[in-house]
């Protein structure tokens, strides 16, 4: 599911949900009714970030609501988008998630098990990230076995 952790919407003031996305227009809607219009792109960690903005909230009776700043500015993630269909979908199907999380956790739990259900042997996330690689490919080729058998395997490595 999408998180929903707005710094705004914490000390009492809108946050994002409350603006809502014209995606025909690209821009987005105030609760006041005001336009928040693209104003620029920016690269945050390597992600494209759509800014939105309007200077509209000076004169604004929902100001205080809303923004402690001269203007509210509303970031919006290049491929949103498909976050935003994920979450139609879990709105419609709210079992989906429970069934994720039945299915993922077999494979996390065998591999926690492997791994002796304590923590990673390396330091540094280069040698954590191939550590978990490694344990990954080990408990897939197990199941790769468990499925096929040894012979059908080997046959299709040789192949």
């Amino acid at each position: 599911p999408k998180p929903q952790t707005s710094g705004a919407k914490s000390a009492g003031r809108f946050g994002k949900p409350d603006f809502v996305y014209l995606a025909k227009d690209d821009v987005y809607r105030c609760p006041a009714g005001e336009k928040l219009a693209h104003h620029f792109t920016a690269d945050e960690g390597g992600q494209k970030m759509r800014i939105y903005l309007t200077k509209a909230c000076r004169t604004c009776p929902f100001k205080d609501q809303c923004t402690t700043s001269n203007e509210r500015r509303i970031r919006r993630w290049e491929h949103e988008h498909v976050v935003e269909a994920a979450q139609t979908r879990l709105d419609r199907n709210p079992q989906a998630m429970r069934v994720r999380r039945e299915t993922v956790e077999h494979p996390f739990a065998t591999l926690k098990m492997r791994m002796g259900a304590t923590h990673f042997l390396m330091k540094r996330l280069p040698n954590v990230a191939t550590e978990m690689a490694l344990n990954v490919l080990s408990y897939n080729l197990t199941r790769v076995l468990n499925i096929l058998g040894v012979e059908p395997l080997l046959a299709a490595m040789r192949a």
